[in-house]
């Protein structure tokens, strides 16, 4: 049981901060009027989901990479559909995203750093 917890608050924390940086980037790249917070929502939701499926259904190393490389495919349809945008900029959102999560991690992860440094 507290595993199941477990993977639904982690699923929970996904879904918000994958929301938020595909909004964030969404708005960068093709602009406000096409890059809504509802839409980010959907295509966090539905690739987290599909992501999660393809992972679980083709297992191995041949299936995971499979399964990664269609997961990436779907995100790209997602972010194309919902933003109303092209392969490039549908790409462009992808890689955008991925920098904010990056640069988004390894600030948290020096906030939560900071006070372990004093504390030693």
């Amino acid at each position: 049981m507290p595993s199941l917890i477990l993977e639904i608050a982690r699923f929970i924390v996904n879904l918000v901060v994958l929301t938020i940086v595909l909004y964030v980037a969404g708005r960068i790249v093709v602009g406000k009027k096409r890059a809504l917070f509802s839409d980010a929502f959907v295509i966090a939701l539905l690739g987290i989901v599909i992501n999660t499926l393809f992972m679980a259904f083709l297992p191995g190393l041949f299936g995971a990479g499979l399964g990664l490389i269609i997961s990436l495919i779907v995100y790209l349809l997602l972010i194309r559909h919902y933003y109303e945008t092209g392969w490039l900029g549908a790409l462009a959102v992808a890689i955008l995203t991925v920098v904010i999560f990056i640069v988004l991690a390894f600030v948290l992860a020096v906030l939560l750093l900071i006070p372990f440094l004093f504390l030693t």
